[in-house]
């Protein structure tokens, strides 16, 4: 298990040779892909040290994080053509996938606890200095209040499991029962604002809208899913008192995934309407997780890693057109397939795969999801009929209107993409498609 985490810390120093993000870019790629192979031909829990093991759950993540922040390095070309800080700018890149390492493969609550604060170090540092506006310090504290205020109480109550357990190691917590009410509602509560749930959900937009676009291919890809990866490991802690009250979070999460859809019909920044559809689709990761069965948690785990590269590739898009134009907005970049005719192939694909179109994981994941919340209650049904609903709405609204219509830049213009921007975005939207042959491994 060490040796990875040891490959990206020894990898740390070529950050600080200027003009050599191309080798840690393949590195990245090659670590990737032993690791894969690696726990692949393990058993089902392996690896374990007295800190740090994985099973299917955090390999998924694990897996997900090496290849997001790779493909960081490949969209990120213009911090290396200006050299604006481009050595810092990967050692702030390593260094988020090593606490994101630390964190999906940790066995103690505590080093969890550690591991999943000290990645909003690196988060705040490449919004706060690579972001595009003066309005990213608002964002950065947005994003340190939101999920530093809900973290603290979980820290004292991560004292008091220990105090009566006298250990914090995964596979020996047990249930509290019915007397700590508050305990409870401090642990899920800092997982839930970091997924985000509805109605404290308002730091991920503004974040997204500062990032720039490593910012929030990070933020979508994977920061999004330590919530859903915290709420599974402490579900053993407080099994008791989920059953009685989980019900509140899985209305308020389906009930808000609905309402942030109707938000989405109303933006115009591409960023804002793609951050804001994350919060949706998190909506029913969170409504999977709180019924506490198989079938939600492993269709958790298949959404949260569909939508981490679909997200992604839909903000690597998003990139694209304001390379080109130096807007995100949907009024000024309508009729982009008559400039970019090459990328409204992309545009669609994507966009299909986003509102969970065949052949794509985010199909697999919400098709376990509904067998799972409807196994719960059948009264959910409604929600989510609207949810899926209106996930397609709006995902048909942002294509249709950024793709066609009258461009106003000129008739007879046209741009190409590079070969960079289509490797990119083929490195998304193939796992994304090929992961749902394996569907067997999610769910059986």
């Amino acid at each position: 298990m060490l040796k990875y985490l040891f490959m990206l810390i020894f990898m740390t120093p070529l950050c600080l040779i200027v003009n050599f993000w191309w080798l840690v870019h393949s590195l990245m790629f090659v670590v990737s892909f032993f690791f894969m192979l690696g726990v692949y031909s393990y058993s089902d829990l392996n690896m374990i040290s007295w800190f740090f093991g994985v099973d299917f759950f955090s390999f998924g993540l694990i897996l997900l994080s090496f290849w997001i922040c790779s493909l960081m390095i490949t969209a990120s070309s213009s911090v290396y053509l200006s050299s604006y800080h481009s050595s810092i700018f990967i050692f702030m890149v390593l260094f988020l996938m090593i606490m994101l390492y630390c964190s999906f493969s940790s066995l103690s609550l505590l080093s969890f606890y550690i591991f999943f604060e000290a990645s909003l170090i690196p988060t705040l540092l490449l919004i706060l200095g690579w972001g595009y506006q003066p309005e990213r310090l608002q964002a950065g504290i947005y994003l340190i209040f939101y999920t530093l205020i809900a973290s603290l109480p979980l820290l004292l109550v991560l004292f008091k499991v220990y105090d009566c357990s006298h250990t914090l190691y995964f596979p020996l917590l047990f249930d509290f029962g019915s007397f700590y009410f508050l305990f409870y509602l401090f642990i899920i509560l800092a997982f839930l604002i970091k997924m985000p749930m509805f109605l404290v959900h308002l730091w991920l937009p503004s974040a997204h809208v500062e990032a720039p676009i490593s910012g929030s291919m990070i933020l979508a890809g994977v920061l999004l899913k330590l919530g859903g990866y915290g709420v599974f490991r402490v579900m053993s802690v407080i099994s008791f008192l989920g059953l009685s009250f989980n019900y509140f979070w899985l209305a308020l999460g389906l009930s808000g995934g609905v309402l942030v859809s109707f938000i989405c019909f109303r933006q115009v920044d591409l960023k804002s309407l793609i951050a804001y559809s994350s919060v949706a689709h998190m909506s029913m990761v969170i409504g999977g997780l709180m019924t506490m069965n198989w079938w939600g948690c492993m269709g958790s785990l298949c959404l949260m890693i569909g939508h981490g590269l679909c997200s992604s590739g839909l903000f690597c898009l998003s990139n694209i057109i304001y390379e080109r134009l130096g807007s995100r907005s949907l009024l000024i970049n309508s009729g982009m397939i008559n400039l970019m005719p090459s990328m409204a192939l992309w545009w669609f694909l994507l966009s299909s795969s986003n509102m969970a179109a065949p052949p794509s994981l985010n199909l697999l994941g919400e098709l376990g999801l509904l067998n799972s919340i409807i196994s719960w209650s059948s009264l959910t049904f409604l929600t989510l009929i609207f949810l899926s609903f209106f996930s397609a709405v709006y995902t048909l609204y942002m294509y249709s209107y950024s793709q066609h219509g009258s461009y106003y830049g000129g008739v007879y213009t046209c741009s190409l993409g590079y070969v960079r921007e289509y490797h990119l975005l083929l490195l998304h939207w193939l796992p994304l498609n090929i992961l749902c042959l394996k569907g067997e491994y999610f769910f059986f």
